[in-house]
């Protein structure tokens, strides 16, 4: 019986490996280089190529939602995100009344977290509906804008709770496997990029400055300066040491009192490079089998940067030297992101290889036991059960690389009054710069600038920004206003 049982797995892992596995960075890598390009519509049909299936992914719409963002195509973009949003939205339900899903499925066990449904990393959750305010404002539906803040808000706090549920079941799980690793234990893998003073000064790898700075700005073009006064402070505390930052609130009471005077107050959002890539890489990782400790080859991800992120030091408008400051680098929030999910990859990890070795071990044990007796041909088929499942094995253990990839590497800010009217900016790049005309309308605008390599995607307003009364609240929500807000706070 136990040696049927072996042939039986050998035979199932090793039709596992022949399966295809998605290699999402490499599909990643090919959209994004045509969007560097300027080639949006291409980046737009390679994404389509390679999800050519009617049951479209998390992912899937993310990255559609971005690349029609590049496009300035708002409506088109927030109707990727709707789908997206529908998604997440799942996820939270289930973290809300089904936490022990998150922990994984049987296949992620066995095979790899490829298997795993995507739900997004948190930064991403968290970022879905940041830049689903941010094409609001490009459209000055500032009202809308508020609707999405608000959700940003809330979420952070459904992944707060759903974390800390989440490393508690880790924990209990890896003491009663006796999965007692770390880090460090895993033999060449690269701890500092994801260990090091940056990423771990962090919060956490979700919470951003710019999404509550933004919070900010919104509320207090809105006019309600108490609840501008929370998102500025929050954004402070993500990163402190930032004078743009801290003028936004020491100059808040002044700026909403102030009469118009026939100016704008200007927020230019400028966005550099690509998230970082998920790579899968192979590593040694100690497994107890018969009271030995075995090196086992075990898949894990790695984050990799391509190149040294551009960080412009200054934006030209109209010849006037601007100072910018970066608020947030989503290349580190995704490192931290990684850091905070390592412990649940190494657990899965640990409990597949484990599986794998016992059944090679078992297999191989079990051909010599035949031997013995004299049945050469049962050790012989045992001896192929082995090699399948040390071949199979092999092949299924990789890594899960999926993340969103056209998300930008960092996000920076400059702000400050201009007359109202027509304006030439002018953004500098590795290449030289890159200039625009913008036109400047109402008391509050927004610009965002987007630079991928030397390619430079103006977000510009398309309407004036609408003012309303402070505590006026919008008729109807927006369709992608999925999340019923549950409380009123910016931080």
């Amino acid at each position: 019986m136990q040696t049927r049982r072996l042939l039986l797995l050998a035979l199932l892992v090793s039709v596992s490996g022949c399966a295809t596995f998605r290699g999402y960075d490499e599909e990643l890598r090919a959209t994004l280089t045509r969007a560097g390009t300027g080639d949006v519509e291409g980046a737009i049909r390679t994404l389509e190529r390679n999800n050519r299936g009617d049951d479209k992914d998390l992912l899937y719409y993310l990255e559609r939602g971005e690349l029609e963002r590049l496009g300035a195509r708002y409506d088109l973009s927030n109707d990727a995100w709707l789908h997206a949003t529908e998604r997440v939205n799942g996820w939270e339900t289930a973290a809300a009344t089904n936490p022990a899903r998150l922990g994984g499925t049987l296949a992620a066990y066995t095979l790899n977290d490829k298997l795993l449904p995507y739900e997004g990393h948190d930064y991403e959750k968290v970022m879905l509906t940041t830049r689903i305010a941010l094409n609001h404002l490009a459209r000055g539906n500032w009202d809308d804008a508020r609707v999405a803040i608000r959700q940003t808000h809330e979420r952070e706090a459904v992944i707060a709770q759903a974390r800390a549920r989440e490393y508690e079941r880790i924990r209990e799980q890896a003491e009663q496997q006796g999965a007692r690793i770390g880090l460090k234990d895993i033999n060449g893998y690269p701890v500092e990029t994801i260990d090091n003073p940056e990423v771990n000064a962090l919060r956490n790898g979700y919470q951003s400055a710019i999404s509550h700075y933004l919070a900010g700005f919104v509320y207090e073009a809105l006019g309600e300066p108490s609840l501008a006064a929370a998102g500025y402070r929050q954004a402070i505390e993500l990163r402190p040491d930032t004078p743009l930052l801290e003028q936004a609130l020491a100059g808040l009471d002044e700026r909403v009192a102030a009469p118009d005077d026939g100016s704008s107050e200007v927020l230019f959002l400028i966005e550099t490079g690509l998230a970082p890539a998920r790579v899968s890489r192979q590593f040694s990782l100690p497994i107890p089998i018969d009271r030995r400790l075995v090196l086992v080859s075990v898949s894990f991800p790695v984050l990799h940067t391509p190149l040294a992120p551009f960080l412009p030091a200054a934006l030209q408008v109209d010849g006037q030297t601007w100072p910018v400051a970066e608020v947030t680098s989503i290349d580190t929030m995704a490192r931290r992101a990684l850091q905070d999910e390592m412990p649940g990859i190494m657990l899965r990890g640990f409990i597949r290889s484990t599986g794998k070795a016992v059944a090679q071990y078992q297999a191989q044990r079990q051909a010599d036991l035949r031997r013995r007796r004299g049945d050469g041909s049962g050790g012989a088929a045992l001896d192929v059960a082995a090699i399948a499942l040390m071949i199979g094995s092999m092949t299924t253990e990789s890594a899960d690389e999926r993340a969103w990839r056209s998300l930008p590497a960092n996000v920076l800010i400059a702000r400050g009054k201009l007359p109202r009217g027509l304006h030439h900016v002018t953004l500098p790049t590795p290449a030289g710069g890159r200039g625009v005309a913008v036109n400047i309308e109402g008391r509050y605008a927004f610009i965002g600038l987007r630079l991928i390599g030397d390619h430079l995607f103006p977000m510009l307003p398309e309407a004036p920004a609408t003012q309303r009364a402070p505590g006026h609240l919008p008729a109807s929500l927006p369709r992608e206003a999925l999340l019923a807000p549950r409380t009123e706070h910016a931080g």
